[in-house]
């Protein structure tokens, strides 16, 4: 079964459409990050939330 590891992002209202690209392109190019959830409220902000898988080694003999 495959684990996640969750991170939870919340942009101001005002925040433009390119720099929120820019804030998720980072986090997915640097940190491994994919998208799971974007709410956009009525006020404008944003709660994103994104995932990224858990790599656990098995110890071989």
């Amino acid at each position: 079964m495959v684990e996640y590891t969750y991170l939870v992002l919340r942009l101001p209202r005002g925040t433009t459409r390119e720099t929120a690209r820019q804030v998720l392109t980072e986090h997915a190019e640097h940190g491994g990050w994919e998208l799971d959830r974007l709410r956009v409220h009525p006020d404008g902000s944003r709660w994103i939330q994104l995932r990224r898988k858990i790599i656990r080694q098995v110890r071989t003999f």
